[in-house]
């Protein structure tokens, strides 16, 4: 019989995604990850080594799919602020990514694709500097850094966001949230604005 290994790979990265957003590293297991994808768990050694490694090939395949997934266009407050609202809307509509980031803070002493996500960083600090110098590069760097907290706060934060309301996938819900980003970003705007 012949394997064909790219759609084995393949098998074994969805479940893993599945597997590691819900669990962690520390809680997922290969027998559960290779069950789901219908593999032999050996497969996993194969081809990734360990579980660790496994992890983080899932969590760069899934880095590598966001870096230019939402670009800020224009210049502007404005270009800030519709920025922010679309960087909502994508997180909104994939929260993986933001699980994933999740547990690679609270598991691994180390960042995964570590050299490509500060370059992928600086361009965007530096996109946020021409689209409005004001902020300078420090005010950027902070102001990207609430973007992106705000805006993975909550599939991350399941248990807590129970606490505050109705279910989390509620449309109006999600419409005040992305107001309330919006919002945030506005008074970050302001306050560099006063400063």
């Amino acid at each position: 019989m012949v394997r064909d290994s790219g759609r084995t790979k393949r098998l074994l990265l969805d479940a893993a995604t599945e597997e590691f957003a819900q669990h962690g590293l520390a809680g997922a297991r290969v027998d559960r990850v290779a069950a789901a994808a219908g593999v032999n768990k050996e497969r996993i050694y194969q081809y990734y080594g360990s579980k660790d490694s496994l992890f983080g090939t899932v969590l760069e395949h899934h880095l590598a799919a966001v870096m230019d997934a939402v670009p800020l266009e224009g210049e502007g407050p404005e270009a800030i602020l519709d920025y922010a609202g679309r960087v909502f809307d994508h997180h909104a509509a994939n929260q993986t990514l933001a699980r994933l980031t999740f547990w690679e803070g609270l598991e691994r002493e180390s960042h995964v694709a570590e050299a490509a996500r500060r370059e992928h960083s600086e361009r965007k600090v530096d996109a946020v500097v021409r689209a409005y110098p004001a902020l300078g590069r420090e005010g950027a760097q902070d102001l990207l850094l609430t973007v992106v907290t705000l805006c993975n706060a909550w599939p991350v934060l399941r248990g807590t966001d129970t606490l505050f309301g109705s279910a989390s996938k509620d449309p109006a819900r999600t419409a005040r949230r992305r107001r309330a980003v919006i919002a945030a970003v506005q008074g970050t705007l302001d306050a560099v604005g006063d400063s």
